[in-house]
């Protein structure tokens, strides 16, 4: 079996010319029927790795899920590329269950779904027995370790594969896990000296924002605001807090789903089901809601409060971008919810459902997750390095860090010296709150008990607000110019660091929420920027429309279909005709020839309706945008800068520099909205100009596309938004 025709397959029922990085080597290892362990970030190609190889080996390669309806998802999208795969569950009668047994003895399947629970019974291994099972895929991999961040009992189970079916190979896949859990799932599966393949943890289509939760409903009204009738999903801690916030958001019109483990479980597969099947965009939910969630739009996942891990922050937020396009993840987070997770950490151990090494481990990640939350460096540069790799960049251009979303908070030495001061006036032996409470000059019954209201650092900080203090306490804490102390009752204690910075001999930075611009929207990461570059947007809408349909007529979701991906390619390309259209990312032969002619037909309509031009250029592989233009140091920049200043063409800077003339453009773009130069005379025509400006004044200046067609898509997108960028587009309105 060659590689080669393992590409083909891939292309044929597929429709992918490339391969993402690691899907390769991890075919191999089936092929080659090796163990292997592969960790790929959500979004990464982690189910092709065994799927293609089932369909060129021609045996039966048997899944393990945790879900069915994960498990329902991956059969129906096999379906869809009319790859022969059952899934075998509780919900099916035994006719049903007869039936595809049949259909397993006669070898007519290439992917066996199943659950640990299933596997583990005789008569069902002793079916594989039957049929010779050489490979088993283990989803969701992570559920097999102590150290993972969803462990499940049954997964242990699964230890003794290697006795049950000796000679056959073990394949592990997960999207997060450390070293640690790593080195568990290998020793709990057994693996002989398998291939283990770590992805990049690093999400670069995905736009982190971290924030102190000030005003709940007025934070989450302000996320949903920047994605009008896009999917997304809010997660709560507490059940009760999903039905208030659910209450709170239909009293404001907007259709929102609660779920959660409270709900009977048909109110709950009713709301996961309208969800999926694009009936609804926005659910709210405990963490019971995702894993089997397979939706690949996904634009927006929104924590009102802090996750109990990383690797759950990593994997919920992993629900959003799957189909390598943008998606915002944005984390509301309190004081309060650390206390939260510590109560119900020990209330689990209480009630023993928890020895003392889980409660230990669960601290140790809740601590880690809190300084995540409170840090002050790159989220994407704090992600990585937590999983244990190098960050590449300087910056990332993805997160509120970078974007200037939390701006650097003036004379942070200073304020620093004030708190740290606070701390050793009270004698180290009171706790956040307390400690914001005397800066703010705050009347508590206890700060007058203890006399705190005549120290000299009461009410140093009272044109501060008290959410802001604590901020900047936690900040702190996570760059060790603090430690807290104690179980039950956490206090401040300082160390020789904090000493330092009260002597002067260190600086602090300490950051702040940044006055919102005028539009009320953060800076967009370069993966927003650049999502609808080119796409006809009213042609995406049409195509979206017709894949609800095709999908509700087959009863799956529409996203099996086609994806986003495919849709915005589609929009952009315009094909005027099957061979174009079997370029297009996404679109193998069985889809061409299943929905080839409807395509085009649509297309072809959209054009001649509207005089548009087709058969345009493609854009790049999805998902490989966000990562190659991503600036590599801040140093880039910063000469770009100077070399605009001194009136440098973009064909001169590029000279210069050996950097592509579409990252210099981009440099130029953020220096003319920063630096406002009276003239865009060294880089662009002054009729442009005035063309571009016209017809922004004409159309407005909300999407490109519009300004583009208005000039007869005769002037390139890069010189469209130099002149924005000069109009100020999103802070003053050129239409006005």
């Amino acid at each position: 079996m060659s590689f080669d025709g393992l590409k083909q397959v891939i292309e044929k029922y597929w429709g992918f010319r490339t391969l993402r990085p690691l899907q390769e080597p991890a075919m191999r290892a089936v092929l080659d029927g090796r163990d292997s362990l592969v960790v790929l970030p959500t979004g990464g190609g982690k189910s092709l790795c065994y799927q293609a190889p089932a369909v060129l080996r021609g045996d039966t390669t048997v899944v393990v899920s945790p879900l069915i309806a994960l498990m329902k998802d991956q059969v129906d999208g096999l379906h869809e590329c009319q790859v022969p795969a059952i899934q075998i569950d509780s919900s099916q009668t035994a006719e049903e269950r007869f039936a595809y047994e049949m259909d397993i003895r006669q070898g007519a399947i290439r992917l066996l779904f199943v659950s640990p629970e299933r596997l583990v019974t005789p008569n069902f291994q002793a079916l594989l027995r039957q049929i010779d099972v050489k490979n088993f895929a283990i989803d969701e991999a992570h559920c097999i370790s102590h150290w993972g961040h969803d462990f499940r009992p049954e997964y242990r189970q699964l230890n003794q594969l290697k006795d049950w079916f000796p000679g056959a190979a073990v394949h592990a896949y997960t999207a997060t896990a450390t070293e640690r859990v790593r080195q568990d799932i290998c020793q709990q599966l057994r693996l002989e000296n398998p291939e283990v393949l770590v992805g990049s943890f690093d999400r670069p289509n995905l736009a982190y924002r971290v924030t102190p939760r000030f005003e709940l409903n007025a934070q989450v009204l302000e996320v949903l605001k920047r994605h009008p009738n896009e999917p997304g999903i809010i997660y709560c801690i507490r059940r009760k807090d999903v039905d208030e916030l659910t209450a709170d958001l239909k009293a404001q019109g907007i259709d929102a789903r609660p779920y959660h483990a409270g709900m009977s479980p048909e109110d709950r597969k009713a709301a996961q089901d309208a969800f999926v099947q694009e009936h609804c965009n926005l659910i709210v939910a405990t963490v019971a809601f995702g894993m089997g969630i397979d939706r690949s739009n996904i634009r927006f996942v929104l924590h009102t409060g802090m996750p109990k891990s990383l690797e759950h922050y990593q994997q919920e937020t992993g629900r959003a971008g799957r189909d390598g396009l943008e998606a915002e993840c944005v984390l509301l987070h309190s004081g309060s919810d650390f206390m939260l997770w510590k109560f119900l950490i020990e209330k689990s151990a209480e009630e023993g459902q928890a020895d003392e090494q889980y409660v230990a481990s669960a601290m140790q990640h809740l601590r880690d997750m809190q300084r995540y939350a409170t840090g002050t460096v790159c989220r994407h540069r704090a992600l990585v390095q937590y999983f244990g790799q190098k960050f590449p960049a300087d910056t990332c251009l993805a997160c509120d860090i970078c974007l200037g979303d939390r701006e650097t908070t003036p004379e942070a030495t200073v304020l620093a010296q004030k708190i740290l001061s606070c701390v050793a006036r009270v004698k180290e032996s009171f706790g956040i709150n307390h400690v914001a409470q005397v800066l703010r000059g705050g009347a508590g019954e206890a700060i007058a008990r203890h006399g705190h209201d005549q120290l000299s650092t009461y009410g140093l900080l009272k044109e501060h607000t008290l959410p802001v203090i604590q901020d900047w306490i936690r900040q702190l804490l996570s760059q060790g110019l603090l430690l807290q102390a104690g179980d039950e009752y956490p206090v401040l204690k300082l160390n020789a660091a904090s000493w330092e910075a009260m002597k002067g001999k260190r600086d602090v930075k300490l950051f702040q929420p940044m006055q919102r611009r005028k539009e009320g929207a953060p800076a967009k990461s370069q993966a927003e920027q650049a999502a609808w570059e080119g796409v006809d947007r009213e042609l995406f809408e049409s195509l979206s429309v017709w894949r609800r349909q095709v999908a509700a007529q087959r009863g799956v979701a529409a996203f099996q279909i086609f994806s986003d991906a495919t849709l915005r390619e589609l929009a952009r390309v315009r094909p005027s005709g099957l061979p174009g259209l079997r370029l297009v990312y996404g679109i193998g032969e069985v889809k061409l020839k299943e929905h080839g002619a409807a395509l085009m037909q649509l297309i072809a309509e959209h054009c001649l309706r509207r005089d548009l031009s087709m058969d345009n250029a493609p854009g790049p592989v999805q998902g490989e945008k966000a990562r190659s233009e991503r600036p590599k140091t801040t140093q880039d920049r910063a000469r770009a800068f100077e070399l605009f200043r001194r009136g440098a063409s973009i064909e001169q800077v590029a000279e210069q520099t050996e950097w592509t003339p579409k990252r210099v453009s981009g440099f130029l773009c953020d220096y003319i909205a920063s630096a406002r130069p009276a003239s865009l005379a060294p880089w662009l025509p002054d009729d442009v100009v005035q063309r571009v400006t016209a017809a922004a004044r004409r159309v407005g200046v909300e999407r490109l596309k519009p300004i583009y067609v208005a000039l007869g898509e005769q002037i390139p997108y890069d010189d469209i938004r130099l002149v924005l960028a000069h109009l100020g587009a999103g802070e003053q309105n050129p239409t006005g």
